[in-house]
């Protein structure tokens, strides 16, 4: 008799189906349960503001009529939308580009010096300070009054170690002086002057404790056979009445280093620089000149460059968020170095190459993923950039350095028209894919390998 089973074998029931699970040995039911949670927050707070912001920026100002595409046009017809957008792609080509360099070389030099690690400290300290308390620094640091400002003090200091400053830029001549002034914006004597002639050229006008340090009381002119003399001097005296008008007095100081120059038929014919009292003298040559004080006597001291200004105010700005964002590439740069074979190094200085040629053909090349991360996320970063260009750039410039962030914010809450607002956070948004897609196919390819 036949049988379906083997002899003395039980019939066994089939095996139930096991439940199914993920990579990780956890339940889908489970896993789906634990990440609910995040999945709404992610909704609530990133899905439905870019879907509604969508759907916002097709409408008009109140909301109420549908606007079509009229927003869209906006942002390439809007002078300060366009120079916004300039402004993003000047940030974007700049300052992640010099901040990744400067965080390159940073990473490569501190390995090679004892106090490397001290050096990383505080250029990472940046970091650590928010952008608002970074904005109101470099707001100082760019300050126009150099007395106030550190980018200006360091660059007016190296300025006039090469070009003296004027010490007399508001002296000028006093009642019934003998100066005229020049069409240079200097002065001069109204009659030429004869050898064996003594010439006073008073000026008032300088504060006395902007004198120069080397100025003495001013020494009356003595005459001399064939020569011209003379004393250019501060006509001033402290008190009602005191002094004598155009006359050299005991109190009074002389103008040291103002220069005279004597002139004939248009053309100086001799230049003299007076002493620390004031005196100084021509030869028999400048018979018959005019003495002329130039304007280079009475030019405004030099006050530095205009940083806030229209022209440099986003360079300046720019310049701030890579005094930030440089210690955080070099931190992740460093990084990358510190996992690179030395043996290729090595073996490339054995070969001959100089450490130009290490750093050009194989250490840049071995670091090209990290320097790819780097660059990519601080792409990302100055897309969004605010608070800086926010803080930093007063009133009458902030056009000029306006980013689309700023102009964001200024269309939504300041202009009252959130349909433009929208349409510029959907361009913002449009602008981080490509480099989000980017960052993500190198992170595939990373994992593949």
């Amino acid at each position: 008799m036949a049988s379906d089973t083997v002899a003395g074998a039980p019939k066994t029931a089939p095996a139930a189906p096991k439940s199914r699970k993920s990579v990780t040995g956890t339940r889908r039911t489970v896993a789906a349960l634990f990440l609910l949670p995040a999945l709404l927050l992610l909704g609530a707070l990133v899905v439905y503001p870019i879907g509604y912001s969508v759907v916002r920026s097709f409408y008009d100002q109140s909301g109420d009529g549908f606007a079509g595409f009229d927003n869209y046009r906006a942002l390439f017809t809007d002078d300060g939308i366009r120079t916004a957008l300039k402004n993003n792609v000047i940030w974007v080509v700049f300052a992640p580009t010099v901040a990744t360099a400067l965080g390159l070389v940073f990473a490569v030099l501190t390995e090679r010096v004892r106090w490397g690690t001290a050096f990383k400290l505080v250029v990472f300290m940046p970091m650590a300070i928010s952008m608002l308390a970074a904005g109101i620094i470099f707001r100082l640091v760019y300050d126009q009054d150099p007395d106030k400002g550190v980018a200006n003090a360091v660059w007016v200091g190296v300025h006039d170690t090469f070009a003296q400053s004027s010490a007399f830029p508001k002296a000028h001549p006093g009642r019934e002086s003998p100066l005229v002034r020049n069409d240079d914006g200097g002065f001069v004597t109204a009659a030429a002057v004869r050898a064996g002639d003594t010439v006073t050229l008073p000026l008032v006008g300088v504060a006395p404790d902007l004198m120069p340090d080397d100025a003495e009381p001013a020494a009356a002119p003595e005459p001399e056979a064939d020569r011209i003399t003379g004393t250019t001097w501060q006509d001033f005296t402290r008190g009602k009445g005191v002094g004598t008008l155009n006359a050299v007095d005991a109190s009074e100081l002389g103008y040291a280093g103002m220069k005279v120059e004597a002139v004939k038929g248009g053309e100086v014919v001799e230049t003299a620089t007076a002493a620390a009292d004031g005196t100084f003298s021509f030869s028999p040559k400048a018979d018959g000149a005019r003495l002329r004080l130039p304007a280079s006597n009475f030019e405004e001291p030099y006050n530095g460059l205009d940083w806030l200004g229209p022209s440099l105010v986003t360079p300046a700005i720019i310049g701030s968020y890579i005094w930030m964002w440089a210690g955080f590439a070099m931190v992740l740069i460093a990084a990358g170095l510190a996992g690179m074979p030395r043996e290729l190094l090595e073996a490339a200085r054995v070969d001959g190459a100089n450490e130009w040629q290490v750093f050009r053909r194989i250490t840049v090349p071995l670091l090209a993923p990290v320097l790819a991360v780097v660059t990519v996320t601080l792409m990302i970063n100055v897309l969004k950039v605010f608070d800086l260009v926010f803080i930093i750039a007063p009133g009458s410039s902030q056009d000029d350095a306006n980013v689309l962030a700023l102009e964001l914010y200024r269309q939504g809450f300041s202009a009252d028209q959130p349909g433009i607002a929208s349409a510029i956070a959907v361009l913002l948004l449009l602008l981080v894919i490509p480099v989000m897609w980017f960052n993500v196919r190198r992170l595939r390819r990373e994992v593949r390998r």
